[in-house]
């Protein structure tokens, strides 16, 4: 009988222990979600101003994923339309944008920003593609896109 008390008393005081501790241990294990941002510039190299480009036009795809071990979702995603290259702004003017991305859970996930860029010349393409990756730890990321 005593036996049986005493195994009691320590079940109880166990009990009593992982209630008392399960919150913060509960806290510690649980992420809190962050905001993650992404800034970029889409600008022209040169100035085009050769008769050979005057019928040669860039589009640019940029895509915005949220990546964790198993998935992948696109969180943003715009297409600029396509124009003469020498109508895209240069470096000093460059068409800029930041994108804001809340609830990434930052020791799983992380963004992935890429993108397609289309020359077109007379009816011939060439797609080059390139990005960059906003990863864990980091706050923010930044991308240059030069036609």
């Amino acid at each position: 009988m005593k036996k049986n008390l005493i195994i009691a008393g320590i079940v109880a005081a166990t009990v009593v222990i992982g209630l008392i501790a399960y919150k913060p241990i509960k806290q510690a294990l649980t992420e809190r979600p962050v905001e993650k941002s992404i800034a970029f510039s889409v600008y022209r190299a040169n100035n085009y101003t050769s008769d050979a480009y005057n019928q040669t036009s860039a589009q640019v795809h940029i895509i915005v994923e949220k990546v964790s071990k198993h998935s992948r979702t696109i969180v943003w995603e715009k297409t600029m339309d396509a124009k003469l290259l020498k109508q895209y702004p240069s470096a000093d003017q460059a068409m800029s944008q930041k994108i804001i991305v809340p609830g990434i859970l930052d020791k799983k996930e992380h963004l992935e920003v890429k993108y397609v860029l289309i020359y077109d010349s007379k009816g011939s393409q060439l797609e080059m593609q390139d990005g960059t990756v906003v990863s864990t730890g980091a706050k923010s990321g930044r991308l240059d896109i030069t036609i």
